[in-house]
């Protein structure tokens, strides 16, 4: 079994109490919190009650902006691929998937991810939602806005690791409706 990071969708945030209803499955990764996840939790990015796990260690972030900034990358990432299937058929399962689950906020779940290390998972969270989640936004904004070619060479030439996720209406953890 592979350790994964998920991506849902809802119209509110987890609270100590109560999760919200419905949560819509958006994606799961192996092996990594994948940049295309760091991106769609990349605006108005918040640490909020896990919906899986006891720690206080999921992450909320703006829906709306989050999947404008990974279309318009795409897009960048794009312009280099022209003649690749594969890819052309991720930025349409992609894209087409994330339309149809949208809401107010993305929900991502990377305990499995962060309790890999010998970081303690709080930790981990706290880090990537203070260093690594803006640092990606940041180049990614750059990148689109052709300041940091090499980067976006970098995300092109490796393009499946960043954004070959598993897109899908059931993850291995989803919520009943």
């Amino acid at each position: 079994m592979a350790n994964r990071s998920y991506l849902y969708s809802a119209d509110s945030m987890p609270t100590e109490d109560d999760i919200p209803k419905p949560i819509r499955c958006i994606s799961e990764h192996n092996w990594a919190v994948p940049l295309a996840h760091r991106l769609l939790v990349g605006y108005g990015t918040t640490i909020v009650p896990s919906m899986i796990w006891s720690p206080r260690i999921g992450i909320a972030a703006d829906y709306d902006r989050g999947a404008a900034l990974l279309r318009d990358l795409l897009l960048a990432v794009g312009q280099g691929l022209e003649d690749d299937e594969e890819f052309a058929r991720c930025v349409k399962t992609t894209t087409a998937h994330l339309e149809g689950q949208r809401a107010e906020y993305f929900l991502l779940e990377t305990g499995e991810m962060v309790s890999l290390g010998d970081e303690d998972p709080v930790a981990a969270v706290e880090r990537l939602v203070s260093d690594d989640i803006p640092a990606a936004v940041a180049r990614a904004e750059a990148a689109i806005a052709g300041e940091d070619r090499e980067w976006l060479a970098s995300v092109r030439a490796d393009w499946q690791e960043h954004f070959a996720s598993f897109y899908a209406k059931a993850l291995y953890y989803s919520f009943p409706q």
